[in-house]
């Protein structure tokens, strides 16, 4: 089906897919439309953020959400998964430990969204609707989203954080949803939970996965090309003091 992504902010990346730049933290979420089923990619900042998310995918497809991927774990990318409802989520092998409410990773989380400036009732009512990803992803999985269009899912981490989930749709160009193991409108953010020694590997199967002439789409930031990603690459493992 054809969609025009422009009216409500969106923006096309390649046919039948589209990103938008949230508010607030520039967080980025994903739509691929298949001829059967709908995917999002990351669900928002906060429960309300979620519904935002679901109502324009509505109004873009005509269709609801059907399958929901989670990059990795933090508040800015899943606060607004309760929203989706009824949908198939899926997120990198041991997400689902962070994700679960009453853990010290949760409360975390929380406290993590505070402050970095989301209200604090919002941070709590996210904290308790917490979704755990029923689909956890060791490896690679492809999801068929019908009339053959087949994306990939792939677990590239450790990196940003211990689990990173990439989502790869085949296409002319190819188009990568990276999360936040690339980030274009700022340097990237390497909290408590991320793993350093690791992180520009995850660049490489990041490349390894879309090629040279794919379309990488950031955790934040505008959407690059390869040279962006070995330059990042570079960059991290000279911050970390890893060996290329």
């Amino acid at each position: 089906m054809t969609v025009t992504w422009e009216g409500l902010g969106w923006e096309r990346v390649a046919a039948g897919v589209g990103r938008v730049r949230l508010p607030g933290w520039d967080c980025t979420a994903g739509l691929v439309v298949g001829a059967d089923a709908v995917l999002m990619i990351d669900a928002g900042s906060s429960l309300a953020e979620g519904e935002l998310l679901r109502g324009q995918a509505w109004e873009l497809t005509g269709r609801h959400v059907t399958h929901l991927a989670l990059t990795h774990p933090h508040f800015d990318h899943v606060f607004g998964a309760a929203a989706f409802a009824d949908t198939e989520v899926f997120g990198a092998a041991g997400v689902a430990a962070v994700l679960s409410f009453g853990t010290v990773e949760a409360q975390e989380l929380r406290a993590d969204a505070v402050r970095n400036g989301l209200e604090e009732s919002a941070a709590t009512a996210a904290t308790a609707a917490l979704v755990r990803p029923r689909h956890l992803v060791s490896g690679e999985r492809t999801l068929d989203l019908g009339g053959g269009r087949q994306v990939l899912l792939a677990n590239v981490g450790p990196g940003h954080t211990a689990h990173d989930l990439a989502v790869l749709v085949p296409g002319s160009p190819p188009t990568v949803f990276c999360g936040d193991l690339v980030e274009e409108s700022g340097e990237p953010q390497a909290g408590p939970d991320a793993v350093p020694a690791h992180w520009p590997a995850a660049l490489d199967r990041l490349l390894a996965l879309g090629g040279e002439d794919a379309r990488y789409v950031p955790g934040h930031g505008a959407v690059v090309d390869a040279a962006f990603l070995r330059a990042q690459r570079d960059a991290l493992s000279g911050r970390f003091g890893v060996s290329p």
